[in-house]
């Protein structure tokens, strides 16, 4: 079988989507023909594709590189996209189109990729457009852009051999939207239980750390009002790892008002994570309410997989909530309950062994569930299933491609 995977990230860039893409691809190399079209990245990258040459071909577009600035940002998307349509065409014809969510339209080219040559197309939402960008505040619930995006990708969807989802709570959301309830797959997303293995915990002060992206779908102000309110108990310290839009302003909040029990530092590599959440006692996790089943946070498979307990502040209907309430691996606190938080901080603190009993349990389940080959497996078994689907969309004759 050959597959043609479309993401704009991948390989050793640190953001989860390439990470997993890339953990993706190895293992369908092993068995079929891959070849990944995605995006020039940093000079570090080139070693990777130079590593896995002989078994993955990977075909990296030139243009603007992405940035968390709107017109950055969509200069980037724009010419991955022109890139990628190029690399697509002059490539022979694949019986899988993968396609992920950055940018989002790669489903609409996954399909007219399958449309023009004969082949499948399956979707891999990492997140849920344009529901995400109305959830966030980028655009206007039923407005124009809303309208049109929606339906050019609904489109897609309801052409896709199958779709992949990370929770229960994404599937709601395109089944809201339409989708029919049998195209929809859910998969969740995983960590690497070789790379993050679990450390001892450490004595003194209690350590709460957020490793990853802080970006618009995630929820702080819960966990500030709880840091305002212990800024001066050293008993508990916080650790923020990694960059994101609401990052810059939390820091500069902090340092103005001179809180000293927090502390930030920049991304780290994959390989670094064990380490890091090593060093930590709590792994924390948000969301915004409003962004339930638009996205599905995936830091909280490294934080299992590490051996520590999850503190989610979110809504319990959120796929997070599920699986601590499920395997009895952390603690969910509802977005602005800022004295229960600061009350279950205090507990914990006092009561470690709890954070130890809750860790113990996250690894457990991170290997029963959610480890890099059972992760992996999910989305292989998807595919293969919408490979020998009697579905397939038709290919164009000439006359009607060029009318």
């Amino acid at each position: 079988m050959r597959i043609v995977l479309l993401n704009q990230f991948f390989a050793s860039e640190p953001v989860a989507t390439a990470q997993l893409s890339s953990d993706l691809a190895q293992c369908l190399a092993r068995e079929h023909d891959v070849t990944v079209i995605c995006a020039s990245a940093a000079s570090e990258t080139a070693s990777w594709d130079r590593q896995h040459e002989r078994t993955i071909s990977v075909l990296r577009t030139r243009g603007f590189r992405f940035s968390h600035g709107r017109m950055s940002r969509l200069a980037s998307y724009i010419s991955y996209v022109a890139g990628t349509i190029w690399c697509g065409l002059s490539q022979p014809r694949a019986d899988i189109y993968l396609a992920l969510t950055t940018p989002p339209v790669l489903s609409v080219i996954a399909f007219g990729f399958a449309l023009l040559r004969g082949g499948r197309h399956v979707i891999w939402e990492m997140d849920v457009y344009p529901d995400i960008a109305i959830d966030i505040g980028y655009f206007k619930r039923g407005g124009i852009i809303d309208r049109v995006v929606g339906v050019i990708l609904d489109w897609s969807r309801r052409h896709a051999s199958a779709i992949i989802v990370l929770g229960e709570d994404m599937k709601k959301r395109l089944i809201a939207r339409g989708i029919p309830d049998e195209k929809i797959h859910i998969a969740e997303n995983w960590a690497d239980g070789e790379e993050i293995q679990p450390k001892r915990l450490a004595s003194g002060p209690l350590v709460i750390e957020y490793l990853g992206n802080l970006g618009l779908a995630h929820e702080i102000d819960t966990v500030a009002d709880v840091i305002e309110r212990l800024r001066n108990e050293p008993s508990f310290q916080f650790v923020f790892i990694g960059g994101g839009a609401r990052r810059e302003r939390f820091e500069a909040v902090c340092r103005d008002n001179g809180i000293q029990s927090v502390s930030f530092k920049p991304c780290c590599d994959r390989t670094e994570m064990s380490q890091s959440l090593g060093e930590s006692h709590l792994g924390l996790v948000t969301q915004l309410p409003q962004t339930v089943g638009s996205v599905v946070p995936t830091k909280f498979y490294s934080i299992m997989a590490a051996g520590r307990p999850i503190l989610y502040i979110g809504p319990e209907e959120s796929t997070p909530a599920r699986h601590i309430k499920r395997f009895h691996c952390g603690w969910q606190i509802a977005p602005g309950d800022v004295t229960g938080l600061e009350n279950l901080l205090i507990e914990l603190n006092r009561k470690r062994h709890l954070i130890s009993e809750a860790g113990e349990r996250a690894r457990i389940a991170f290997e029963q569930n959610f480890d890099r080959s059972i992760g992996v497996d999910r989305i292989l078994q998807v595919i293969e299933a919408a490979d020998h689907s009697t579905e397939r969309v038709p290919k164009l004759s000439p006359s009607a491609a060029g009318d």
